[in-house]
């Protein structure tokens, strides 16, 4: 049902649109109505029709979409909105496409039609296809305007019907998803994120044909946040999915099961890697695991090879988004996407006498799994599975500086499809990383001398924290620029931090801890009153990074887990003793476990703090948690120790 909200609002703008439609203006009444009920909007989709036509013709599916696309536009930034494309490839092949401006002019649209469209190639974002697309640019649009998208496309393969989504990051008033489908061919139809949607739906059968239909009324618009979830987790939507089809009495399986998909993503990689190696790469795998006895070692050896060596190329033309290429080749050219790289090191390793399996995977971007969504839509990514010892290892080798022992962190968590051999494969989920696997640890000694705080840190960082900063690091260039960096990645304390020296262990390493030791001072720390010095041990105040504003709307997503561990050891001031030392304390629940230590051994004050985010994904409830737990760390964070002077005889 329309909650009330929604109601009041089509109330609104029936009431405005009868007021106003004899105005005189530059622009409608719609503009006022919409700007009104949309204050933060640039623009409102009036349209948004897809008809999808599914039919048998001599034994093979054939599909035609049609989409149609109104706009009008709120705000001045029309004008930048005049540049369109509208993407194809081999797999969608374009028809038809049409499109105008509709300018108000004299209390009336007048329409411009586009004349010029120009056809190119779009090598980005291409895992699947050779995408090309059409671009035009909609004349004399700006405020008040409208725009007319129509134009049509062929599915060329059955296992790629586009999904429908009723929401988008600007307002729809209205949706409308129509499929005309054969009797002969069995459709199913898989809903997400619906829940709080009206939808009306219709099915009837005319003409041999069954129809099915999903209609909205206005659709709110969705907010786009920093660290919100990939936009199928939010927006309510529809795939729909051709289970199978009957042709001469025989029924052809399309896309019924997960084994469906499994058996075409087989048939595309079957024949791979038939041909001898290449005697290079061959001497290259002897030369990696020369002496090596451990098949583990062996793997870890051409793993990391293969990340150094291979560059990562995301350009695909058709069936080339899923088939990988030889290895041979890839080999010669250096570089490959992800089936390509997942390609050469299953050779490597089958040269080494090792078995490693091609598996298909999403990011997490992509919320679902194979049992919900057998289809092409489920995964975007390829990567080799290696069992050794009953444990399995996902090696991802379009990274750089990733251990065996790790996934790659957008793929935690999710389901990997691996191949088996003909009809025989499994599911398996990847594991979340611990965060106390992703380590930021630090020693801290300091001591306070004429108001300035100098210290010396040795720092350990481990797991996706490692990785991270080792892809910052890469691109450094000179010293001067690499102090620069450390200045503000380790800042402690204040804006006045400042490193004066650092040495490094095991940078670029793949495999052992990153060490980074340095010596720093922080100018005017601290407050002196009289014969007592009053100072903030909470030099790291690393929870106040995972504060959410109170307005956010949607989850949060984190890369992986964190763990943080901060010590210090402050040498009492020669002439001073300790006057006051704060309670400790200890801060958890589900989501962070935090505790902030003190205390006093001899001349020495030692201050610890832990901090263990164990969370990937936050909902609103979740987020209120996490604050409310920052809430009270935060006052922690304001407490001090107190120093006195001693009094002299």
């Amino acid at each position: 049902m329309y909650t009330k909200l929604k109601f009041f609002r089509l109330v609104a703008l029936a009431v405005t649109l009868l007021f106003f439609q004899n105005g005189i203006g530059q622009y409608s009444s719609e503009v006022d109505t919409y700007r009104n009920l949309y204050p933060n909007a640039h623009s409102v989709r009036l349209k948004q029709y897809v008809d999808v036509e599914i039919s048998l013709k001599d034994g093979e599916i054939e599909i035609i979409q049609e989409f149609v696309e109104e706009d009008l536009y709120l705000d001045e930034s029309a004008t930048q909105k005049s540049s369109r494309s509208v993407s194809f490839s081999s797999f969608f092949e374009m028809q038809d496409l049409e499109a105008s401006s509709f300018v108000f002019d004299s209390k009336k649209y007048r329409e411009i039609e586009v004349e010029e469209f120009m056809e190119k190639d779009e090598l980005d974002h291409s895992f699947h296809d050779d995408t090309k697309s059409v671009n035009f640019i909609y004349p004399d649009l700006r405020k008040g305007s409208k725009s007319l998208l129509k134009y049509s496309e062929k599915v060329k393969n059955p296992r790629f019907l586009s999904p429908f989504f009723f929401a988008d990051y600007f307002p729809i008033i209205h949706n409308r998803f129509r499929i005309k489908v054969d009797e002969e061919i069995k459709l199913r139809f898989l809903k997400f994120n619906t829940g709080e949607t009206q939808i009306k739906y219709r099915e009837e059968e005319k003409w041999g044909k069954r129809i099915y239909t999903w209609e909205t009324g206005v659709v709110d618009e969705y907010y786009h946040e920093e660290g919100t979830p990939g936009y199928r987790s939010l927006l309510p939507h529809i795939i729909p999915v051709i289970s199978s089809y009957t042709h001469n009495g025989k029924t052809k399986k399309v896309l019924n099961d997960v084994s469906d998909l499994y058996d075409w993503y087989y048939s595309l990689v079957k024949d791979l890697n038939k041909q001898e190696p290449d005697a290079g790469l061959v001497d290259l795998v002897e030369e990696l695991t020369r002496g090596m006895d451990s098949e583990l070692e062996k793997v870890r050896a051409i793993y990391y090879w293969t990340q150094q060596n291979i560059k990562y190329i995301d350009f695909e033309y058709a069936l080339g988004g899923f088939i990988p290429r030889e290895a041979n080749l890839v080999y010669k050219k250096k570089y490959g996407d992800c089936k390509d790289n997942s390609s050469i090191l299953q050779e490597m390793l089958s040269i080494a006498g090792i078995e490693g399996r091609l598996t298909w995977i999403g990011t997490r971007t992509i919320p679902y799994t194979y049992e919900e969504v057998p289809t092409p839509a489920v995964d975007n990514h390829m990567i080799l599975s290696y069992v050794n010892n009953g444990n399995t290892y996902y090696l991802d080798a379009t990274g750089r500086f990733i251990p065996l022992e790790l996934p790659s962190s957008f793929i935690q968590g999710k389901e990997a499809l691996v191949g088996l051999g003909p009809g025989e494969y499994r599911i398996e989920r990847v594991p979340v990383i611990p965060a106390r696997d992703n380590a930021v640890i630090e020693k801290n000694k300091i001591e306070l001398k004429e108001g300035v705080l100098s210290g010396e840190t040795h720092t350990r960082i481990t797991g996706y924290n490692r990785m991270e900063l080792f892809s910052d690091l890469e691109v450094l260039s000179s010293q001067t620029k690499l102090k620069e960096f450390y200045n503000n990645f380790f800042r402690k304390g204040s804006n006045k931090f400042l490193i004066s020296e650092f040495s490094e262990e095991n940078k670029f390493d793949y495999s052992n801890e990153y060490k980074l030791s340095y010596k720093f001072d922080i100018d005017s720390y601290g407050n002196k009153l009289g014969d007592e010095i009053y100072l903030n041990l909470n030099l790291n105040r690393e929870l106040s990074n995972y504060r959410i504003k109170e307005s956010r709307k949607t989850d949060i997503e984190m890369r992986y887990q964190h763990y943080f561990s901060y010590s210090t050891e402050l040498r009492i001031p020669e002439g001073y003793a300790l006057e006051f030392l704060p309670k400790s304390q200890e801060l958890s629940h589900e989501y962070i476990t935090s505790n902030i230590g003190y205390s006093h051994e001899g001349d020495k004050v030692i201050y610890t703090h832990e901090v263990e985010i164990n969370y990937l994904n936050l909902d609103k409830q979740g987020q209120k948690k996490v604050n409310a737990l920052i809430d009270k760390a935060e006052k922690a964070y304001k407490e001090v120790i107190i120093l006195k002077k001693l009094k002299t005889s």
